[in-house]
């Protein structure tokens, strides 16, 4: 029987392990942390992401964890709503559902199968290797080192992927030109409802505002990239009056009432790239691993998941014939062939966006986010971006899962 060592236990590594247990595939999934409880990960779910747990079987599943639906998007500028409209306007209603619950339940699912076995708290820390091919991980557990040979090992850990960096890949970074604040408050009692989103713009940049599924309030502003350092060394009070006087006094007024959901921020440090190959002998990267993704658009769990229904196509019939090594490594390479171009198309989506935007610098970039709420409330926006936006929510190619 062949095996399977997948590292990070992520929504793409969560899914594949479900997909490959499934077809009877040995397959164990490693996880560095202790616990699924993670702060500040990617919740939104595209249509195409809600679309692969559909597919895998699990949408029924997937709508009894809790969630935020979002159905309406509110646009602030000089402290004043500008604009309110539906999402559906937009082609779409967002979804966002807490990764500390669907990553247990891919889990859960994934270990109905005998032949699948969670390992938390184990960090990858070696590449197991005969000659040019790896054959396995040597990993740090609760019980000290351990060895887990395999016939592939895929890397599904992350934008500070241990595989990739073990495995030598090497990365095309794009260089970005913001960061993300991000922290939590409660819901004020003046929020419309826990299905509108703001978003407040400025000079500085865009603050989001986002009801979460635990009842609470995600905020987050977007810096110049570097800029928090030289706003952490000024204090705290520094980048709080930073963030009060980019938002509307409403919510400016509620995040002062609430000082200790100031203390602990947290930076999101955007990392945009991608491998030049996702492959090598007897390993296989996906997700952030293989082409870490910009926060715009929410697009890094979706893809994430329609790598794993790719990789599962091409690899569960391989692995379940046997342990061929170069069966495994064509089965892996058609999986990097197959998802490259919507990667490459929604990088430069994202990459247009942040251009368009978020450069306070540039004059062009001023004027669209001042004409914004005129070009959303004219419905102007989803004539000149229909298509790029209906990538953004559908995905770029049709992925469709046929094992």
């Amino acid at each position: 029987m062949s095996r399977v060592v997948i590292v990070g236990a992520g929504p793409a590594g969560g899914a594949l392990a479900f997909l490959l247990a499934r077809r009877g595939i040995a397959v164990t999934l490693l996880e560095r942390h202790p616990d699924f409880d993670r702060t500040f990960r990617g919740d939104g779910l595209q249509p195409s992401g809600l679309d692969a747990f559909e597919q895998m079987g699990l949408g029924n599943r997937l709508r009894t964890l809790p969630r935020a639906v979002i159905n309406a998007i509110e646009i602030y500028q000089g402290g004043r709503r500008q604009a309110r409209f539906p999402t559906e306007k937009l082609g779409f209603i967002g979804c966002f559902v807490p990764q500390p619950a669907v990553l247990p339940m891919l889990a859960e699912e994934a270990g109905k199968h005998a032949n699948f076995r969670l390992e938390m708290g184990t960090a990858a820390r070696e590449l197991l290797r005969v000659g040019e091919r790896v054959v396995g991980i040597r990993a740090e557990g609760p019980d000290g080192p351990r060895d887990f040979p395999a016939d592939l090992v895929v890397g599904t850990d992350g934008r500070y992927s241990t595989v990739r960096k073990l495995g030598r890949f090497t990365e095309i970074a794009t260089p970005q030109i913001f960061d993300i604040l991000n922290l939590k408050v409660p819901l004020p009692d003046f929020w419309p409802d826990q299905g509108t989103v703001r978003l407040e713009l400025g000079a500085g940049g865009i603050t989001g505002a986002i009801p979460t599924a635990d009842g609470r309030l995600w905020v987050g502003m977007t810096l110049a990239q570097g800029q928090f350092k030289t706003l952490k060394e000024g204090g705290l009070h520094t980048w709080t009056e930073e963030l009060l006087r980019r938002i509307s006094s409403d919510l400016a007024g509620h995040i002062q009432a609430h000082p200790e959901c100031l203390k602990q921020p947290i930076l999101l440090d955007v990392i945009v790239g991608r491998l030049t190959t996702w492959t090598a002998p007897g390993v296989l990267l996906l997700g952030d691993a293989a082409h870490p993704m910009s926060p715009i658009g929410g697009q890094g769990i979706n893809l994430a998941l329609r790598d794993a229904l790719v990789a599962a196509n091409h690899l569960c019939p391989v692995l379940a014939a046997g342990n061929d090594p170069a069966s495994i490594d064509g089965a892996a390479q058609r999986v990097a062939a197959d998802r490259m171009p919507e990667i490459v198309a929604m990088q430069e989506h994202q990459h247009r966006q942040a251009q368009t935007f978020l450069r306070s610098d540039r004059l062009l970039s001023r004027w669209s986010l001042r004409l914004l709420p005129m070009l959303v409330k004219s419905g102007l926006l989803r004539l000149l971006m229909g298509k790029r936006l209906h990538g953004l929510q559908h995905g770029v190619v049709p992925v469709r899962l046929t094992v």
